[in-house]
């Protein structure tokens, strides 16, 4: 009896904390889609092929290999719905960095975008089958790229 007495007394609170937010303008629908008010790239996640999910963020195709790109993830995945990856930039100016899977049916998976930050970024993906996981910077106004084969053992997306 006395925990759900707590449990609704927590709830209570906490939906009261909310509604004075709200009421006080503190929070509101145009801060909590702040996705949408920055200009989300939806053309380049909805893209079907690598070089217009790139053309769409970056407004540029045709990255260059470059060595001072590390793309850490396992060798073997044995679940694709959650493969590790981490991607860093040593290429001075980076201000953005994607993640990009060309055999999955929308590639472009991620993108980060840095303001004097460290180029670095580290999540979690969904890889469909056996590919490259292809981490992309754009630093001084090219693109630079370096790629790591996943071998996924169980799809997780794609079908």
């Amino acid at each position: 009896m006395q925990a759900n007495r707590r449990v609704f007394l927590k709830g209570s609170l906490a939906a009261s904390a909310v509604g004075l937010a709200v009421g006080a303008g503190l929070l509101s629908p145009r801060a909590v889609l702040a996705a949408d008010a920055a200009g989300w790239p939806a053309a380049a996640y909805d893209a079907k092929d690598f070089d217009t999910a790139l053309k769409a963020v970056f407004g540029a195709t045709g990255p260059a290999e470059s060595k001072d790109i590390t793309v850490k993830a396992p060798d073997i995945a044995e679940n694709g719905a959650v493969v590790p990856v981490t991607i860093e930039s040593a290429i001075a100016g980076t201000d953005n960095i994607a993640i990009a899977v060309k055999g999955n049916p929308n590639p472009l998976v991620a993108n980060f975008k840095f303001d004097g930050a460290q180029p670095f970024a580290s999540t979690r993906i969904r890889m469909g089958k056996t590919d490259n996981v292809i981490g992309i910077a754009h630093a001084g106004g090219k693109l630079y790229m370096a790629e790591k084969q996943v071998k996924v053992t169980i799809g997780g997306c794609g079908g």
